[in-house]
This record gives structure tokens, C-alpha cells and sequence, in this order.
């Protein structure tokens, strides 16, 4: 069930604004949808039910006034945004164009993102140990369950988010970890953040659970998404080592870390992360990672720009300015502990075949991900 509108993946016709209107109007207004609120449990509701205020807390510049009233002008200004993208879609190119090409683009990057990514993850990486992915779906969780079912524990948050459905999961081996999770504690991680401290992360985004291998060496294993900024990745960071450090049932476990860290080439300080920055930290606390101890600020995992059709104009760019504007960045990690491990060699992919172009943004109709993949096998320091 799609809102009607030009950026999304609505399939019926959007021709002409007085269409649009009416179907835009019984979408928000009458429809009810299903949303999950667990694994197994879903709830029905009216879209306009789920808005959310806008709190001046978090916005300062509001005003009171707009921040009570933030539900009628969030709805007023969406139907005004979608209204101007039909309206200028349909000036700029013939209906049949741009809905023939979104069409395509919507099979591709949505409609076919989940089985896209199984069959990369079958195809090419069926052999791993741990599998960490973000931002993922509950109908990924879903078919994951039912494809992984012979090989591998799918391991989601026990708290799913069900508003955004974007979480961090674990696929586990079976062969290695016959047992899969033991555990969860990412409720200890989220106690662990200093007291008084805002750290800018959101349900679903860590999952941290315990394991067993079948040589009987304990684990703990983890799967986070890092803010926009990767302000929360340090702290995150910290979160899980005090866990393990404050529970003498933790403290001998080893710890893999896979993670969207979401740092930056070039950091801004409180603004956004320096991935340079991240990595002295890391190592400061006894970590390494996957690309060593000092990561090249130019090894690129993302490559993306936004284009205009999109709600944060700020952030959009020409396709001739996308390397330039886009989001070109050092973002993904495989963290352990330096005195455990030492890494046999690492790979990155962005085109689902254990491959990574340089300079390609993506996603692309057959790499569906907007992140690189990260492959690195690890061997126990004796």
C-alpha cells in the first residue's frame, strides 16, 4: 500500500492532479493499512493516524503555535509537495514516459529489493560465518526466515521498529553456531550510554545478542545503523564494550561488530563523523577493524546522489554534479577486538559479485543496496 504520489513505488495512474487528488485524499483519509508491530502481530490503522507531532524540543525554530498544530501542516504540506512533483512530472514529459520509466525503476529497486538481495547474499556469500545487515525490512526478516531456513539462524531485534521498518538483524551459520543467538542484550548496550546523554539512535537500529560456536567459544555479536551523521557510532561503540566489560558473564566473550557506520571522508566536529577520527578511537579502546587500524579516508563502500524528486531539496544535486554533491564516503566497518583477531583479507561489492567499481553510484537495477557489501574473513590470533 503506497501513498499516491510520484516517489514512491505507486503503480496506478497519476496522469492529471484531479486523479491524483481523489486517490490521494481516500489513501490518507479512509484506506486502513496493516503495519507490524512484531514478528507475528501487525495492527490496522488510517494513515494520517500515523504522523507524528513535531516537537520544538527537537525543532527550536518552530513555534509553539506550529508545533500544535504540526499534524494539519504536515498533511497540508504533503499533499502540496506530491501535488507539485504530478504536476511538474506531467508538464516536463508525456505521462506514458516517466510512468513507463518509474515503473521499471520500482520493479527493480523496490519490488524486487528483497528477492535481489537474497539472491546476492545465496549466490555469493552463502559460505559465511555472520551475516550483519541494516536498515532492513520486516518482510525481508519474513522471506529471510523461509530462504536461510537450512543454513542459517535470521536473527531480528526482539523490539521490531515498526514505524520506520528499518532494522539491524544477524544471520548466524548453523554449521557454526548450531545453536544460533543465546541471548540478546541489546537492551544492556542501550543502558550502558552515559547517564543524561542523547545518543541519536532509534529502535531497531542495534542488535547485540550472545552466541556459542561450535568449538564452544562465546561471542558477541553485533549488527548497528549509525545515524546520518554517525554521531551515535562512538558511542554506540563504547555502549557495547562497557556492556561486555560490566558483566563477568561477557567479559571473556569475543566480540564481532558489524556496522553502517555512517563516517565521513571529511568530518565536521559535533556535525558529522571523521572517519579517521572514529578509527583512533576504536583502536584507543583495544578494536580493529577491517580495513586495519588507520582506514584509507578515499576507500569509498557508498556512491549516491539525490536527484530532485525527493523531499530534502537541500541535498539534491545535477547528474552532473553527483560526485561532487553525492554522499561518496568511507562508512562501513567489521569491528573485533586486536588481540583476538587479525584479518586474512577483506573485500568490498557493489554489484553482487564480489566485485566493487570505483566511481559507480549506486543502487543500481541489479545491486539493490545503496551501501557497499563487506566481506572479511578473520583468523584467531594464536
Amino acid at each position: 500500500v503506497c501513498r499516491p504520489t510520484v516517489i514512491n513505488m505507486y503503480s496506478e495512474d497519476l496522469s492529471n492532479l484531479d486523479t491524483w487528488f481523489d486517490k490521494w485524499i481516500t489513501f490518507m483519509f479512509e484506506d486502513s493499512v496493516r503495519i507490524p508491530i512484531s514478528e507475528t502481530e501487525f495492527e490496522e490503522t488510517v494513515p494520517y493516524k500515523m504522523l507524528q507531532p513535531i516537537s520544538k524540543a527537537k525543532y527550536p525554530d518552530i513555534t509553539e503555535d506550529e508545533a500544535a498544530r504540526s499534524l494539519p501542516i504536515q498533511t497540508l504540506c504533503g499533499a502540496i509537495f506530491d501535488a507539485i512533483l504530478v504536476h511538474m512530472m506531467n508538464t516536463i514529459v508525456e505521462p506514458p514516459v516517466w510512468q513507463g520509466l518509474k515503473k521499471k525503476m520500482v520493479e527493480n529497486l523496490n519490488k524486487q529489493k528483497v528477492p535481489h538481495t537474497v539472491e546476492i547474499l545465496k549466490r555469493s556469500y552463502s559460505g559465511s560465518d555472520i551475516i550483519a545487515l541494516q536498515e532492513v525490512s520486516s518482510s525481508f526478516v519474513i522471506t529471510a526466515q523461509h530462504e536461510f531456513a537450512d543454513h542459517y539462524h535470521v536473527v531480528p531485534p526482539s523490539e521490531i521498529d515498526a514505524s520506520r521498518d528499518q532494522n539491524s538483524i544477524l544471520l548466524l551459520s548453523k554449521a557454526r553456531f548450531p545453536n544460533g543467538a543465546t541471548s540478546e542484550i541489546t537492551d544492556l548496550v542501550h543502558k550502558s550510554f552515559p547517564e543524561g546523554v542523547k545518543v541519536p539512535v532509534a529502535t531497531g537500529d542495534i542488535l547485540a545478542v550472545t552466541a556459542m560456536d561450535a568449538s564452544g567459544n562465546d561471542y558477541v555479536i553485533a549488527s548497528f545503523h549509525g545515524d546520518t551523521n554517525g554521531l551515535a557510532t562512538i558511542p554506540v561503540v563504547d555502549a557495547i564494550l562497557q556492556t561486555m566489560a560490566s558483566n563477568e558473564l561477557l567479559a571473556n566473550h569475543k566480540l564481532i561488530f558489524g556496522m553502517d557506520a555512517n563516517t565521513y571522508e571529511h568530518g565536521e566536529a559535533g556535525k558529522k563523523q571523521d572517519v579517521l577520527e572514529f578509527a583512533s578511537h576504536f583502536v584507543s579502546k583495544g578494536l580493529s577493524s577491517c580495513w586495519g587500524d588507520t582506514p584509507n579516508p578515499e576507500n569509498y563502500t557508498t556512491f549516491n546522489a539525490r536527484t530532485y524528486l525527493q523531499t530534502q531539496l537541500n541535498k539534491a544535486c545535477k547528474s552532473s554534479e553527483k560526485r561532487e554533491k553525492g554522499d561518496v564516503n568511507p562508512k562501513d566497518f567489521i569491528l573485533f577486538a586486536n588481540e583476538q583477531f587479525e584479518v586474512v583479507h577483506t573485500l568490498k561489492d557493489n554489484t553482487g559479485d564480489k566485485k566493487y567499481i570505483e566511481d559507480m553510484a549506486f543502487p543500481t537495477l541489479n545491486f539493490p543496496s545503496d551501501h557497499g557489501i563487506l566481506s572479511t574473513v578473520l583468523k584467531e590470533r594464536e
